[in-house]
C-alpha cells in the first residue's frame, strides 16, 4: 500500500465544507458555517486555514462541487490567476507556492463527478465489502449536451445509481438528467462514461425536462412558504396533512422502476430549485389575506402531506432498481434526500422483508462530497483493502480549553461560572429548565449527537412549543431523544436495526411509550431518535444513565445548539454567545466538571 500523507478536500457550494485525512484516518470534517457563522456558508475558506493547526504542507488538495475551476464563477486571484482555492493553499503554504498556477500538480479537480463523491462518501463508511448507490440529489454536476431538436442544453445530475466495491471501484450504472428547458427528453442505453472518469465503461441514462425527486420536495417546500433548501421543515410539516383528492398526482408517466414528476404541476427552474405550478390549480392557488402563517392553510398541509408520501414512494422505486442493476443486496443512501429521517424509516419494512440491508450516509449534503473526494482519492492512489466504516460523526476540531480560558470566556457581567456535575444537570432539566451542552470534537452533519446540544426533560407535556419558542422555530418542528442503546428496543421498533446512532430515522414507538416522553413525540407518532453507547460517547451516555436513575426514563430530549437560522455552535464563544442572544440560561462543561450561567434577561 502507497502512503498518500495529508489529502485536504473541499466542498465548494452551498453546506461547503473540508475534510482533512491523514494516510487514510479523518483527522477533521466540518461545515464552513461552523466557523464563518453564516449559514450554508459555501466557501470553504476558513475551514481552510484550520489545516495548519494539523500541519504545514499537505499532499493534494481535492475539489469538490458541481462546476469546474476553471468555470469563471469559481474566480480568479489577481496577477496569478489561479483559482481562489488553488490561490488560499499556495498563499498559506500549504502546497507549492511556485508550481504550474495554471494546472497545479497537487491540486485535483472533481467536480464533474459531484454523485460519484456523494456514494464514495456513504460506500466507504458504510461497512459494506461491496454495495450499490443510490444518489437523492437536487442539482449535481452539471452536463452540456446537443440536442438535434433543442440545440444546446445544460443538464443537471438528480438520481444516480453506482455499483461500489474496494478499493476504489465506483462504477456509474445509471443516471438521470434534467433540464429546465422544454426538452423531448430521451433514454439511452451505453452511454460513454469517460466523463465520469471510467473510460471504456458505459453506462444507461435517462434524459428528462422534468423535476427529479428532490426538485419536486423543493418546490412544495417553497410553496409552504419557506426556501428551496429548508426542506426539514416540509418533512416536519407534512404530518399535519392528509390524502386529499384535490391535490394532483406530482408524479405520472411510471417507467419501469419510476414515475416522472408531474411537469403541469412542478415546473423545474435548473440549476436552482422548482416551482409549483399553483396558479392552474384552484385549490392549490388558496391564499386568503387574513392569515399570514401559510403552513396553516390546508392546501399547504396537504401538499406537504403528497410530497413526502410520493417522493419516499419514488426513492424506494430507484432502490430497487439499483438492486436490480447490479445484483447486490447491500444498498448506500445519500444526496440531499437521505437526510429524510421519516422516508429513511419507511424504507424499512420493504427491504427487510427482501433481506436488502440500507445505510443512509448522516453526512448527505454536500458537505459529505469533500469526505468522499477525500476517500476516493486516497482509495484510488493507495489501492488500500482497509474497511473504515463509521464509527462516530465528532470529526471537527479539537476544541480544548484550559480552565484559565473558560474563566476568562466567562469573566463578563451576567456570567457565572460555577461547579457542577451530572446530578446537578438532571436536577435542572427535570425542574423545566434547558440546558445547553458542549463537550470535545463536534459533530459533522446537521445532527446534534450530545457534544453541541440542547437538553431538555421529554416528559414536559408542552416541551415540544416550550423549546420551539427559546429556539425560534416554527410551531411544528419536532425535536429528537438520545436513549441508552440498551433500552431501545424496548422503547421503540427499529425494524430490524440494531441502533440507530445518528439520527437517521424516525421511528415508531412501542405501544404505550409516546404518552410518557410527549416532548420528543411528533403528532405523527414518531421520534427520530440516537441510540448511545458508552464507547460512543462516554459523557453523554453517563448523563442519560442519570436521567435514568432519577426518573426511570432512559432518553433525554435533544435539539441543536443553535438559534433558528444559526449555524450549530463550533467554539465555547460561540456558546457563550448563544446564551447571551437567547433565553437559555445553563451551558455544562462535563469535560471540566463546571457550569456556565447567563443571566436570563428579557431579549
Amino acid at each position: 500500500m502507497n502512503k498518500t500523507g495529508y489529502i485536504a478536500a473541499i466542498a465548494r457550494g452551498h453546506n461547503g465544507g473540508i475534510c482533512l485525512l491523514k494516510d487514510g484516518e479523518i483527522i477533521y470534517a466540518i461545515e464552513e458555517e461552523r466557523l464563518s457563522r453564516h449559514k450554508y456558508d459555501g466557501g470553504p475558506y476558513r475551514s481552510m486555514m484550520e489545516i495548519l493547526k494539523y500541519t504545514d504542507k499537505i499532499d493534494y488538495l481535492i475539489v469538490a462541487h458541481t462546476q469546474s475551476l476553471d468555470d469563471p464563477t469559481t474566480g480568479k486571484v489577481d496577477y496569478t490567476h489561479d483559482d481562489v482555492y488553488t490561490g488560499l493553499a499556495r498563499k498559506l503554504g500549504l502546497i507549492d507556492r511556485k508550481a504550474d498556477l495554471q494546472q497545479h500538480p497537487q491540486v485535483i479537480d472533481l467536480s464533474h463527478i459531484h454523485h460519484k463523491l456523494h456514494a464514495a462518501c456513504a460506500f466507504y463508511r458504510s461497512g459494506f465489502d461491496k454495495a450499490c448507490s443510490v444518489i437523492i440529489d437536487g442539482a449535481g454536476t452539471f452536463m452540456p449536451v446537443n440536442n438535434k431538436l433543442t440545440g444546446d442544453l445544460w443538464m443537471f445530475e438528480i438520481e444516480s445509481i453506482f455499483d461500489c466495491s474496494y478499493p476504489n471501484n465506483i462504477t456509474t450504472v445509471w443516471k438521470h438528467y434534467g433540464t429546465g428547458s422544454a426538452s423531448p427528453g430521451a433514454h439511452m442505453k451505453n452511454v460513454d462514461s469517460s466523463k465520469m472518469g471510467e473510460p471504456g465503461k458505459t453506462h444507461e441514462c435517462l434524459f428528462s425536462d422534468v423535476a427529479g425527486i428532490v426538485k419536486v420536495y423543493e418546490a412544495v417546500t417553497q410553496y409552504c412558504g419557506f426556501s428551496a433548501i429548508e426542506a426539514g421543515k416540509t418533512m416536519g410539516l407534512f404530518p399535519y396533512g392528509k390524502p386529499n383528492d384535490r391535490i394532483p398526482p406530482l408524479f405520472h408517466n411510471e417507467i419501469k422502476y419510476m414515475s416522472l414528476s408531474n411537469r403541469h404541476l412542478i415546473i423545474p427552474t435548473y440549476p436552482n430549485a422548482a416551482v409549483v405550478n399553483e396558479g392552474i390549480y384552484d385549490y392549490l392557488d388558496e391564499t386568503p389575506t387574513d392569515n399570514p402563517d401559510v403552513t396553516k392553510l390546508p392546501n399547504r398541509r396537504d401538499l406537504a402531506y403528497a410530497c413526502q408520501t410520493e417522493t419516499q414512494a419514488e426513492v424506494l422505486k430507484l432502490i430497487y432498481k439499483a438492486v436490480e442493476m447490479t445484483g447486490q443486496k447491500n444498498v448506500v443512501l445519500s444526496g440531499g434526500y437521505g437526510l429524510n429521517c421519516v422516508a429513511n424509516y419507511w424504507y424499512l419494512e420493504s427491504l427487510r422483508k427482501d433481506g436488502i440491508n440500507l445505510f443512509v450516509e448522516p453526512v448527505s449534503n454536500d458537505a459529505g462530497t469533500a469526505i468522499g473526494a477525500a476517500l476516493l482519492f486516497y482509495y484510488g492512489m493507495s489501492e488500500d483493502m482497509t474497511k473504515r466504516p463509521l464509527t462516530t460523526l465528532c470529526q471537527g476540531p479539537e476544541r480544548k480549553y484550559t480552565l484559565e480560558e473558560i474563566e476568562k470566556l466567562a469573566n463578563k457581567p451576567g456570567v457565572e461560572l460555577m461547579d457542577a456535575n451530572d446530578k446537578d444537570v438532571v436536577k435542572l432539566i427535570t425542574e423545566k429548565n434547558i440546558v445547553s451542552m458542549f463537550q470535545g470534537k463536534s459533530e459533522s452533519g446537521p445532527r446534534a449527537l450530545g457534544n453541541r446540544s440542547i437538553l431538555f426533560d421529554p416528559t414536559f407535556k408542552d416541551g415540544k412549543d416550550f423549546v420551539n419558542i427559546v429556539k425560534r422555530r416554527e410551531y411544528f418542528r419536532p425535536f429528537a431523544g438520545s436513549i441508552l442503546h440498551e433500552h431501545a428496543h424496548e422503547w421503540f421498533d427499529l425494524k430490524g436495526m440494531e441502533e440507530s446512532p445518528y439520527m437517521m430515522y424516525a421511528v415508531n414507538c412501542q405501544e404505550g411509550i409516546a404518552e410518557k416522553i410527549p416532548a420528543i413525540i411528533h403528532v405523527d407518532g414518531t421520534c427520530r431518535i440516537q441510540t448511545v453507547k458508552e464507547e460512543q460517547n462516554p459523557l453523554y451516555y453517563k448523563l442519560i444513565k442519570e436521567f435514568y436513575n432519577q426518573t426511570k426514563i432512559p432518553i433525554v430530549f435533544n435539539t441543536s445548539f443553535n438559534l433558528a437560522g444559526e449555524p450549530l455552535v463550533e467554539t465555547l464563544e460561540d456558546a457563550i454567545w448563544t446564551l447571551e442572544q437567547s433565553l437559555l440560561e445553563y451551558l455544562y462543561l462535563p469535560e471540566y466538571g463546571k457550569m456556565i450561567k447567563v443571566k436570563n434577561v428579557k431579549k
